[in-house]
């Protein structure tokens, strides 16, 4: 196996039902921590639910988490994140909640510890803007299905 190193964040419990985010298989395997839910929380077919973590970060500057739905519970119930992926900024300091909406047909009930999301912590680019004209580009303006169906 290779070796994955690591990039430490600080984490804080709010609740004292948080679970710490943690891998299935281990960072060499997953890209993603499985976040937990703290609460009972029912869905309804085509709701959407904000449910808490209970769980805070601080992410090192040049880093964001991005929350993604689990594949098992979107193929087996409909449950998705409906701003997938969603992202948390360095600077915020709240409460990790997951948006999840239920797209089944059956009521939907969150458990307290279950895995509602996934969280992968990336690296991103700060940007500045350099105004001016675009060079041609082989595509140019084409986009929404200019390259086929």
């Amino acid at each position: 196996m290779p070796h994955i190193r690591p990039v430490t964040v600080k984490i804080r419990r709010l609740n004292d039902r948080a679970l710490l985010p943690r891998y299935a298989h281990g960072p060499a395997e997953d890209a993603g921590v499985d976040l937990h839910s703290v609460d009972q929380v029912a869905i309804n077919p085509g709701e959407r639910k904000l449910v808490s973590t209970g769980l805070a970060i601080e992410l090192p500057p040049g880093y964001e988490a991005q929350l993604r739905p689990r594949s098992g519970l979107a193929l087996k119930y409909g449950i998705t994140l409906p701003n997938s992926p969603a992202t948390i900024d360095p600077g915020y300091r709240g409460e990790i909640k997951v948006i999840l909406q239920n797209t089944g047909s059956e009521v939907f009930t969150v458990e307290p510890g279950e895995r509602i999301a996934q969280m992968i912590v990336a690296r991103y680019e700060a940007i500045e803007w350099d105004e001016g004209e675009l060079s041609d580009s082989e595509r140019g303006e084409g986009g929404f299905g200019s390259s086929g169906r």
